[in-house]
Order: C-alpha cells, then structure tokens, then sequence
C-alpha cells in the first residue's frame, strides 16, 4: 500500500485537531442522459464526500472517474483536511472519521495510522445520504468537459503526449512557444508539470507575462494556503493534467481504454477556473497539442535539463472547425526564458535545503538517498535478461559471485523514477563506492502500533539507506517476500538491483531494457548481517 510521505505526515500533524466526527463515502452518481467525454451515455462517475458530522458541512468534493483506487478517496481527505470548502471552513484534523464501506475503513487505517485519527465502520450514513440524493437530482444538468465535436480528437492527442512523456527529461523551467494565430490566440506558452513525479500535463499560457508572474509569485510570495490558492488563479492559461489509475504498468489496459484520465480547462484571472472546454478552446487546443506531438516525436531526444538548444518546427495541421483548411504552426523552444527562469528561481533561493533541519546526531536508517515518489517493487527476472542488462545498463556493478548456472529467475528490487532523478541516483551510489547488499529489516511505530517490513540499500561505505517501507502484515507483501527469500537462496545469496526510467508513461512499474539505466549485482543480506534489531521511528517532535 502506498504511504504518506514523512513531509506530509509532518504537515498534517502541524494542523489542530478538533473533537469531531466526519463522514466519508463514495458513490457512484447515476445520471440519465449525462454524456462522459466522448458523448457516451454514462454514469457521470464516482462521487467522494467528505462531511463534517458535527456542523453538517461538505468539507470536501470531488467526482473521479469510475475503477479509479482508494487514493482518489484519500486525496479528496487530504483537502478537507488541509484546503476544506466554504467560506467559514478552517484547515483541521478530525479525532473520528467514519465510513460505511470496509474496504476503505482498512485502506485508511493504514494511511492514516500515524495521524492520531480514529477509523471506524457504520452501515448507515444518513447525512451523505441526503446530500447525495441532492447531488443526485443535479448531474444530469451537468455540461460535457469537452464539446462532442472535437472530445474523440483530443482524448487521442492526450494519450500521444502521454506517451511522448516530455516530463521525464524536461522540467517546468523549459519554455516552448507554440505560434499559431488561430481563433483569439496568437501564440501559447508551454510549462511541463511532471519532473518531481506528482501531477503530470502541460499549462499553456496566453501570454509569457502571466507565466514569469506566476512563477516569480509563487517563490517570492510565501507559502500559505490563501497565498497559493489566489495565486493559482491568477493565472491565464489552458491546460491539461492526467490522473494515473492505479494499478496500470502498461499503455493500455486489457479492455483497450488509457491507463490515464486526462482533464482539460482553462484559468483566469476573472473567469477562475473552468474544468471544461468550449468549442473554439477546444479547436485552439487540438491545433496545438497536435503541433507539439509532432515536434516532441521529432526534437524531444536532443532535449534535456542541461541541453535546451534553439530548435523551432513548422506544421500545417487540418483546421479542426474547417476540413479544407490547414492551420500554420510554428513549435519552438524558448532556451532565453528558460535561463532567465532558473535564474529567478536561483536568486529566489529555490533549489536549496534551506529549510531542512538536520539533526546533529546521524539516523541509523537514511531515507535521502532513493528519490521521493519513486516506484519500487519486490520482484524478479528472468535469468536470460542477465547478459542483456550487464551489456546495455548505463552503470553496471558485477557481483563478487556469480550466479548459479542453473538459476531460472533472478530476484532483483526495481527502484524506477524519472530519467533526471535516476541518474542522479546513480551519481550517488556510484559515490558511495556502489552497493554492498539489498535486505529487510522490521520496524514499528510503538506509538500507532503499527509495523513494518523497512527495505534497505547497503553502499559500500557502510551506511544504510531506507528504499521503501511495507506493511508488516500486508498479504502481498508477505507473499513477494516469502518469494525473495527463497529465490535469494536458490540463488546462493545473490540478487540484483536496476535503477531505472520511466516514472510514467507505458513503461511505470514495467520498464523495457533501455529503460534500465543501472544493474547492480548484490549480496541479499539478512537480518543477522544488519544486526539492527526492531527499528523505532523517531518522531521529530520539533517539526510538529
């Protein structure tokens, strides 16, 4: 089960926590007539409420697409927690959450199981119930995200440049202009989300002055909810973000549908922001997302943080309200603005740890080394891809044994983030001297009583990294580890780890070899060889 990360439990834990009650459900919104994005007739989606008992308000809302996990209902939480609804509502931690499903009484005990909140089940929750059934009588007056005409278009062009992945090379710095002159818009100015692995898309401002504003607002104008909150809509820009269905490694499901919901809308300054797009934005939006397909399929390989050069592309795209038609289009990159935008960030202090504080005495268990929302598993490969991956990783570690002959799988921990963050973890090990051995070892939180399985990494300088914490008695967990042990004694104490790319995309969870940027060969260690005993989290008390 994916967990908090320790800077947003610490967060969370800053907020006061009030003597009440909220309820929480998700329901599926059934609509007659409500049209899905392709003008479908469908259920509209799922529904996740949030409401405070006490004072019966809605502290949070949001309608997700229906198969999406349990994360979607712990993210909409997170904001009645932090950024609740209504004009009085103030950010608060609740002692007692209840819920009536439980599947997600358990999911939530477990995220939650640090943050003093207690989880309980009831079969009935009649105050939802009746906001629902007000919900309920609204969705079929609900306005389509996207206009008929052009949706089946757009949900293309949103899978292509999901594929194209710009973020795994290119951050929010890197400028593209996208010249047009079509509609009202002359020419876009295009920021990639993506590169610290949250939320992944593109914004494309109308103008390159609400862009530096944006940004040099943002670092320069605190960091307080109300601060960002007026900020981000000041903004004047189109945009389109993706949510990641949980569970999905390969470009598409089984069922043929994408493996991401993408969602378009438009920010402004006096409009706010509108999740929808009407006809000529989605027209501008198709002729542009097209152009940039085209010149990311083509340019995207000669870009990276440190390699942003002049390039500019033309196109002639099909007119989208006009067959017969083609539009101009010229894609470029702006490497002038970029420069001028890291060097705001660098006068702004960005990019420093000032902020950290460290303590004087050294963890037992260091959790700096792996990057933060990376994707890592527990797993194997086949023992023909050995020879392969000792030929074509970019950092290659041979054991100091090798393995058995007869070996058919060999158990490995795959540790997958962005392209950029893989190789800078690569520069670390390869600091560190390389690494010594993979292993487990337990943990707990005495205070929540709760357990884990703690992964950890051994560099040969002897000191130990944390890359990744498992619930002790997670069934999944408990079946991929009962596994590791026996392949890692099958294979005479030898293991493996790849370092590789891909965060999003087709290849998340299921990298291809020439994602595989490093191959480690290790010695699986034991508990004996660690000889830590039961690991206490420490909570850092100063932090709260």
């Amino acid at each position: 089960m994916t967990a908090l990360t320790s800077s947003t439990r610490r967060r969370l834990k800053k907020l006061r926590q009030v003597p009440t009650v909220w309820e929480g459900d998700r329901r599926l919104l059934e609509a007659p007539g409500s049209s899905d994005l392709s003008g479908d007739t469908e259920p509209s989606g799922d529904c996740i409420l949030w409401v405070d008992g006490m004072d019966e308000s809605v502290r949070a809302m949001d309608v997700v697409p229906v198969g999406l996990g349990q994360e979607a209902t712990v993210r909409t939480l997170l904001r009645a927690m932090e950024t609740p609804t209504g004009p009085h509502a103030q950010p608060a931690r609740p002692q007692r959450i209840v819920v009536r499903d439980r599947e997600m009484q358990f999911f939530l005990r477990g995220v939650l199981q640090d943050l003093d909140i207690t989880v309980d089940y009831t079969a009935e929750l009649p105050l939802i119930d009746e906001i629902f059934q007000s919900l309920q009588a609204f969705t079929g007056k609900s306005v389509p995200q996207l206009p008929e005409a052009q949706a089946d278009a757009l949900l293309q062009l949103s899978d292509e440049i999901w594929a194209d992945a710009p973020w795994e090379s290119l951050d929010e710095e890197k400028i593209f202009a996208v010249k047009l002159d079509y509609g009202e818009i002359d020419t876009l100015y295009v920021s990639i989300l993506g590169l610290l692995g949250m939320e992944y898309g593109l914004l494309m401002y109308r103008s390159l002055e609400s862009l530096k504003r944006f940004r040099m607002e943002v670092m320069s104008g605190g960091d307080s909810q109300e601060h960002l909150e007026q900020v981000f809509l000041q903004q004047d820009c189109f945009f389109v973000t993706y949510d990641q269905s949980p569970g999905q490694s390969n470009g598409r499901s089984s069922s043929g549908a994408s493996p991401v919901q993408p969602t378009f809308g438009s920010l402004h300054p006096l409009e706010g922001m509108q999740p929808i797009l009407h006809e000529e934005e989605a027209a501008i939006l198709l002729v542009a997302l097209e152009a940039l397909h085209r010149f990311f399929q083509k340019n995207l390989p000669k870009l990276d943080l440190n390699s942003f050069p002049a390039i500019t592309g033309r196109y002639r795209i099909p007119d989208p309200r006009d067959a017969a038609k083609k539009v101009a289009v010229a894609v470029s990159t702006l490497p002038d603005v970029a420069q001028e935008l890291m060097q705001m960030s660098e006068e702004l202090g960005f990019g420093d740890d000032a902020d950290s504080d460290e303590d004087d005495d050294k963890p037992v268990l260091r959790d700096d080394l792996i990057p933060n929302n990376s994707f890592y598993s527990v797993g194997v490969i086949p023992f023909e891809l050995l020879e392969s991956l000792r030929k074509t990783a970019k950092v290659y570690q041979p054991g100091g044994d090798c393995f058995p002959k007869k070996l058919d799988m060999v158990p490995v921990i795959l540790i997958q983030t962005t392209r950029p963050k893989a190789l800078t973890l690569l520069e670390a090990i390869q600091s560190a001297g390389g690494v010594l051995g993979i292993g487990f070892n337990p943990g707990e939180d005495s205070i929540a009583g709760y357990r884990y399985d703690l992964g950890i990494l051994k560099t040969q300088d002897e000191t130990l990294h944390l890359f990744g914490e498992f619930g002790a008695e997670d069934p999944i967990h408990l079946e991929a580890r009962r596994k590791w042990d026996e392949r890692s004694a099958k294979a005479k104490g030898q293991c493996g780890l790849i370092i590789a790319k891909g965060l999003s995309g087709a290849s998340r969870g299921n990298p291809s070899l020439k994602d595989m940027l490093g191959f480690f060969e290790v010695r699986s260690l034991s508990l004996k060889d660690f000889d830590l005993g039961v690991l206490e989290l420490v909570r850092q008390y100063n932090d709260l």
